[in-house]
């Protein structure tokens, strides 16, 4: 067994960023069953690093498959290992640290996985020192545990250092800094600061394509991210492409059924549900609610996602009990995953208040409307284009109610956040603008 485990170490790839990602592929393809096969037989009382070794390997290859499960038992199983032949200090465990955490980072275990990462960095630190690649990989990947859970202003210090390091020792034209690049990019887009967004996207594209092939899966996440951004601008022309490119790479790289397919489906089912667009739009998030479940289960906040926007259409289509029922879901299961307080939390409610206030239960949107209010201001700011919509949209709720006052307020703030962030061309701010007229022409 020891001498199966130790040829094996020895032909299975460890995961890397470079353009060989296919050939990459079909070598783990070709081995995994066998891994697999060996490291169950391997009693539990084996302790061996080829053993570790090849387990830590398989681990990254299974959790690129989305096969959680799988990937978790074999990450601590190496880790095990690890700490028991090399104590608990030496590298390779903050290796496994790091896959670990990610692992509970990417299914919505934000508790666990801080501490993993944290450990890894200290490892890293005393071992390696503090300016090396794997310090910012995984100050990198604390960054985006940090603005997942809405923390943004740990966040975005630890990813400029990651960009830092990596361009420093690395060089500013390797996949690394393509990572980091995109990471922090969709750290401003969560902010609504496009502008700072857009030419790091690009850049990171320049390189990428250069360093890891145009169809890298990486490759179509910076796609996908970028129309992300370019929908959030109103520039839904430019948007559709890219979704749909970042679409044919995961699907041919990965599989029609990987987890990452269901990002491209669900945001251009919401560029499509944008554009009113609704019989292309439901058929795109029903795919991708199917896929996550599957995957994820169905209590997981990715889930959530796509069951909130999935109540949006309903709500735009007037399917009220459909939708209603959708939101309460998709809140019920935010607030389990994520808190009652998180950012992500104000996104069913701000639903559930308009499909109340369009049905006249003005009491009960109300009450929503607030606190989705509350949560976007203490957690996104005052110039977040989200505490713009939830403005916008109790000002419409006044405007009902025939306070007019208070509707004209809130529409001239929604108006300021709108003009400064995301530019006076934009479908938002043009609707935010014909409002606030309305209701100046209404009040005179």
């Amino acid at each position: 067994m020891q001498r199966i485990l130790g040829a094996l170490d020895a032909v299975f790839p460890e995961k890397r960023l470079t353009k060989e990602y296919i050939s990459w592929q079909k070598q783990c393809e070709r081995f995994v069953t066998h891994v697999l096969i060996c490291v169950q037989r391997a009693q539990a009382t084996v302790r061996s690093l080829p053993l570790a070794s090849v387990a830590y390997k398989v681990a990254q290859y299974v959790l690129e498959r989305g096969q959680y499960g799988e990937a978790e038992v074999l990450y601590r199983r190496a880790l095990h290992i690890q700490e028991k032949i090399l104590g608990p200090e030496a590298p390779p465990v903050a290796a496994s640290l790091n896959g670990l955490a990610n692992l509970c980072r990417d299914r919505g275990r934000y508790v666990e996985a801080e501490p993993l990462y944290q450990r890894a960095l200290r490892i890293q630190k005393r071992a390696l020192g503090e300016n090396t690649p794997q310090v910012a990989n995984t100050l990198n990947d604390l960054a985006n545990l940090y603005w997942k859970q809405g923390r943004y202003s740990e966040a975005e210090p630890l990813s400029k250092r990651a960009l830092h390091i990596h361009e420093q020792i690395l060089g500013e034209n390797t996949p690394l800094v393509v990572m980091t690049l995109n990471d922090l990019a969709l750290l401003y887009w969560r902010l609504g600061r496009y502008e700072e967004a857009e030419p790091l996207y690009k850049r990171a594209l320049r390189i990428g394509e250069q360093v890891l092939g145009v169809d890298h899966p990486d490759i179509g996440a910076l796609f996908n991210h970028l129309a992300l951004l370019y929908w959030s601008q109103g520039k839904y022309t430019e948007a559709e492409p890219l979704y749909k490119r970042a679409l044919r790479i995961w699907e041919q790289t990965m599989g029609p059924e990987h987890l990452l397919v269901t990002y491209s489906l669900n945001n251009l089912a919401e560029l499509y549900r944008t554009q009113r667009r609704y019989e292309e739009a439901e058929p795109l998030y029903r795919r991708a609610l199917c896929v996550r479940e599957q995957h994820l289960g169905s209590e997981h906040a990715e889930v959530a996602n796509v069951l909130n926007n999935l109540a949006e259409l309903y709500r735009m289509q007037r399917r009220d009990a459909e939708a209603e029922l959708l939101y309460q879901r998709a809140l019920s299961l935010r607030e389990h995953t994520l808190g009652r307080a998180h950012h992500l939390v104000a996104e069913p409610l701000h639903g559930l208040a308009n499909l109340f206030r369009d049905r006249g239960q003005y009491f009960e949107a109300e009450s929503l409307y607030q606190r989705a209010l509350f949560i976007r201001e203490q957690h996104l700011g005052q110039e977040h284009p989200a505490l713009a919509q939830t403005l916008y949209d109790i000002a419409i709720f006044s405007q009902k109610q025939g306070d007019l006052p208070r509707a004209g307020r809130l529409a001239e703030r929604a108006l300021k956040i709108c003009s400064q962030v995301l530019g006076t061309d934009h479908p938002t701010t043009i609707a935010t603008h014909v409002l606030y007229a309305q209701l100046v022409q209404e009040e005179e």
